[in-house]
């Protein structure tokens, strides 16, 4: 095999010739994340612990971008924990703190269950069988021509980006699993395709959560919650996204008819 070349005058020659060794992208727009250690230290000089605990839900919010280095190794997770706290009171920064633990115990799960990344921890607590659920993700969804504007929008920053914000995660996860019912698994392979953090633990755990076969419930969430968080940043107009109108309760009855309690 001839030896690839490891200098380039710019990025735009490193891109260019990436492409040459994988014609199936053809004219696809590379995502925007430059990688490199310059690049990991640059975002964990400029994180906002505080900042991030009291807007990290909303999609515009102070998070760190920081999770494309920690996957690939290029910041550790010590790196970003020991910078946090250097910046001030800890009561302030617990919230930043404790995410970076979730971080380190899907980990932790994973290294002690492998098994549990790909298969149901648990039964689902939809009021459904697992063999209710969907076994390939529909092209609509993979497209990103949904009947939700919000989501489309996801789907489409997904796959030019290879990034979301967790927030806008969980939101594309629950409609794939609830709104759609398609397995999880689904989902997650779909995200680990596009995602430049894609993780196995993080990704599927967090999957298998919203999904409640890791959870005592089912993660789901209403049109009023998705504008109160992501319309700055996605299209959330009831026109464009009238699957998640109604209150909480009427969209469980919806969604889980058959849920006791629902």
């Amino acid at each position: 095999m001839d030896k690839q070349p490891t200098q380039f005058n710019d990025r735009a020659a490193l891109i260019a010739h990436v492409k040459t060794l994988s014609p199936g992208l053809g004219d696809e727009t590379a995502s925007a994340i430059e990688g490199g250690r310059a690049a990991g230290e640059a975002l964990l000089a400029a994180i906002d612990p505080a900042a991030y605990g009291s807007s990290r839900n909303f999609l515009d919010g102070a998070v760190t971008r920081l999770s494309p280095y920690i996957r690939h190794g290029i910041v550790t997770l010590n790196e970003v924990r020991n910078r946090a706290l250097e910046m001030g009171d800890a009561k302030l920064i617990e919230k930043f703190i404790q995410e970076l633990g979730w971080r380190d115990f899907w980990q932790r799960i994973y290294a002690q269950n492998p098994d549990w990344i790909w298969h149901d921890i648990e039964a689902y607590k939809t009021g459904f069988s697992a063999d209710d659920y969907a076994d390939t993700l529909p092209d609509d969804i993979t497209d990103g021509e949904t009947d939700s504007a919000a989501m489309n929008h996801f789907i489409t920053e997904l796959k030019t980006s290879g990034y979301l914000h967790n927030h806008a995660r969980m939101y594309l996860a629950a409609y794939i699993v609830h709104w759609r019912r398609v397995k999880w698994q689904c989902g997650a392979r779909f995200f680990l395709t596009h995602l430049l953090d894609g993780d196995p633990a993080s990704n599927n755990l967090s999957f298998q959560w919203v999904a409640s076969t890791f959870a005592n419930k089912p993660y789901f969430f209403n049109l009023d919650n998705l504008q109160k968080f992501a319309a700055m940043q996605a299209p959330c107009d009831f026109h464009h996204n009238k699957c998640f109108a109604g209150s909480y309760d009427d969209l469980a009855l919806r969604l889980f008819p058959h849920m006791e309690g629902a």
